[in-house]
């Protein structure tokens, strides 16, 4: 037996989710401190088991997405099956699927089921649409979302086409917000004794993550203008976010808060002098015409390929001006703030003999830290949950030889 560890102890969760947006919400709550029971189909477990296994090494999205949970498998589609579900439902707190929409319902396990066995169950729905809406019923995917939402558009360069992001950030996004949402839905439950459904999707939390650009397109009813920098504000009121490429091709991105900050930038860069003699000493310049604009950014395109970021950036910084890398996921995975922050760490892995780096908890509590737990292997939990049901040896040995879990 482990300590308990983190502010989510005590909370009991039940997923019958695969892929990424219907994992991710309940690994976090391991994490934190939560049971989490991970239904999945005997035998054969869940299909991302098999996504991207490095030699000599577990599944990387499996072991990212389900860590510190426990396996129990199911055969949902046999009456034995369910009615082990709905035991496990009755003592659970939260319950979360991302099937198909419908599919829950016609297998026995939908909200309007489960709230009879459980009243007080917080029950979370992941879609790719949401449950409104024309596509309502179709499968979703986070290039769709990412597609759909924005993202592909905002990151994009002016010329070249529009393409989704390689990292998953419609399936990330959509599951923080489920996460939020279910522990949300777990106050109310808890101080009132009702329970709700929480509905969650790719799109939606795509939409959400556009934030004030979304709104401010809206309002223009106009695309912000995508590629190297961004401007915003009057020629009285500037601030200026723009990304460059050191001599090796290395890229940083500074920002600046107001036409003061332009001068220290230029003068901590030793940039002053060229950009005065060709008429950008003011701040307003840039802002107020796009074809100066163009003019000098290909000016300091030409300027920051003559050293390093790592210079670069030390001299913005040390100038009180906001500038930073602009890292590659291995850059990231080194970066000194991350590492001390424990936003990466690492994890004893005894089966492979190694210690590997991993996700670490994106939180920090002072009195409750999260802890981070390694994947389970498929059907590890089943005698020790289902003995809490009640289950005796000889009867978990028989749905076993049954096929039910």
């Amino acid at each position: 037996m482990t300590e308990p560890y983190g502010p989510l102890q005590g909370v009991r969760a039940v997923a019958c989710s695969t892929a990424q947006a219907g994992t991710v919400p309940y690994m976090l709550m391991a994490d934190l401190g939560a049971e989490v029971i991970k239904i999945e189909v005997p035998e054969v477990g869940d299909n991302s088991r098999g996504s991207t296994v490095l030699p000599g090494l577990p599944s990387t999205y499996f072991e990212t997405n389900n860590r510190g949970v426990k396996s129990v498998t199911l055969n949902l589609k046999s009456a034995e099956g369910r009615e082990i579900l709905r035991k496990l439902v009755a003592t659970a707190d939260i319950f979360g699927q991302n099937f198909r929409p419908g599919a829950a319902e016609k297998n026995g396990f939908g909200y309007e089921e489960l709230r009879t066995v459980n009243p007080r169950l917080v029950y979370v729905s992941v879609s790719g649409y949401g449950p409104k809406g024309p596509h309502a019923d179709l499968p979703g995917t986070d290039s769709m979302a990412q597609a759909l939402g924005g993202i592909a558009e905002a990151y994009s360069t002016p010329g070249q086409p529009l393409k989704t992001g390689i990292v998953s950030v419609a399936d990330e996004t959509c599951a923080i917000l489920a996460f939020g949402g279910a522990l949300a839905a777990l106050t109310h439950a808890r101080a009132t004794g009702i329970g709700q459904k929480v509905d969650c999707s790719l799109l939606g939390g795509q939409i959400r993550l556009m934030g004030w650009t979304l709104t401010t397109a809206m309002w223009r009813n106009r695309n912000p203008v995508t590629g190297q920098a961004r401007v915003t504000g009057t020629p009285l009121r500037p601030g200026l976010s723009a990304s460059f490429n050191d001599h090796d091709g290395k890229p940083l991105v500074l920002q600046l808060n107001g036409a003061r900050k332009w001068r220290d930038a230029m003068m901590a860069l030793g940039f002053h002098e060229a950009v005065e003699k060709a008429g950008f000493g003011d701040l307003g310049v840039i802002v107020s015409s796009e074809e100066q604009r163009t003019i000098l950014l290909r000016m300091l395109d030409e300027l920051f390929a003559t050293g390093s970021r790592d210079d670069w950036v030390a001299k913005l910084r040390g100038a009180d001006i906001v500038a930073a890398p602009i890292n590659t996921l291995l850059e990231a995975s080194n970066d000194p703030d991350v590492l001390a922050n424990g936003y990466v760490t690492e994890v004893d892995y005894p089966k492979y003999g190694k210690r590997l780096k991993v996700h670490g908890s994106p939180w920090r509590f002072s009195e409750t830290p999260a802890h981070a737990g390694i994947a389970p292997e498929l059907g590890a939990h089943n005698d020790e949950i289902l003995g809490g049901l009640g289950y005796s040896p000889a009867q978990i040995e028989d749905l076993r030889e049954r096929k039910i879990i």
